[in-house]
């Protein structure tokens, strides 16, 4: 489990996280979510003990980060892939880390061939692509077998094929019981990995729910129902005892309808003998519901077009 309590960060007269407290549970992924200068990687490096807080504590595993006589064992971090001595290979990169935590070879090769690095293992990283430097900052990340994994935009250059196999990974290493907490500006990958969200902007916490509450919230929950009889089944919907029910006329023949489910819709045309062409619920996207609850809290603003 991560904590963060009260977390703060100034330097000089600039706030860049301000009160910050959340809690990472085991068993879930986690996405950590915020625009640019949000304080997204100062909030990260605040976890890891990279940075003091100026006021505020976190805690991993129930201790502070460094205190943990084994970290590597307890916390596996990414949060820079390209952090690495280009003259060493893959392979020697992985078994210098392995020597400090006195982490065995077999170790080593799990993670290489967990990642796909095998037949890359003996080639030296400062030819490997963005997305090849990202999977062996992720075997890094898992060589310790740790029971808490943080990664900072873990997707970040790899092929669709990489991307599926990291939606892949993170989701079993939650089903391991492991804390997972994944920060990516991908709303997309999000939406389809991560089970719970936190969102700060400019330093504070502004959502800390799931995928689902936070589309919910959003509005944007609704029911796209065509029929030729559409006058008729807007009359017979039983909106009364749903007073947050609204139904809007969007053609001839269409319906947009909130405040009911679609399985509530069907059962009165059903009932009623009302055709149905369509009945399909929609939802506004996770990247919606993201830019609506940020729009004030962006760095940087563009003029619309």
């Amino acid at each position: 489990m991560i904590r963060a309590e009260e977390l703060t960060k100034r330097y000089g007269d600039r706030t860049v996280v301000q009160d910050l407290s959340f809690t990472v549970r085991p068993g879930t992924v986690t996405g950590f979510l915020g625009p640019n200068g949000a304080g997204k990687s100062t909030t990260l490096r605040m976890l890891l003990g990279l940075d003091a807080p100026t006021r505020g504590r976190s805690t991993v595993a129930g201790r502070a980060y460094a205190t943990h006589p084994a970290p590597l064992t307890q916390v596996g971090a990414l949060l820079e892939a390209r952090s690495l001595h280009p003259g060493r290979s893959a392979f020697h990169h992985l078994m210098a880390l392995a020597h400090t935590h006195g982490i065995p070879r077999a170790r080593v090769e799990h993670v290489l061939g967990l990642t796909g690095l095998t037949d890359v293992a003996g080639r030296r990283v400062k030819g490997f692509s963005l997305g090849m430097g990202q999977r062996l900052g992720i075997a890094a990340a898992l060589l310790g077998d740790p029971a808490t994994v943080v990664l900072d935009e873990p997707v970040n250059g790899l092929d669709p094929d990489g991307v599926l196999w990291i939606r892949t990974l993170l989701k079993s290493l939650a089903a391991e019981g492991r804390t997972v907490l994944v920060s990516s500006h991908l709303m997309s990958e999000m939406a389809l990995t991560a089970d719970h969200l936190i969102v700060i902007g400019k330093g504070r916490l502004l959502a800390d729910t799931t995928v689902s509450a936070l589309v919910r919230e959003a509005g944007g929950a609704s029911v796209r129902v065509v029929t030729p009889e559409a006058d008729r089944l807007r009359a017979l919907l039983p909106t009364a005892p749903h007073p947050d029910a609204q139904i809007t006329v969007e053609g001839p023949d269409t319906l947009r309808i909130t405040g009911l489910d679609a399985a509530a819709i069907g059962h009165t045309a059903a009932a009623h003998g009302v055709p149905l062409h369509e009945l399909t619920p929609q939802t506004a996207s996770l990247e919606q519901a993201f830019m609506d609850l940020t729009h004030d809290s962006l760095e940087y603003q563009g003029a619309a077009a």
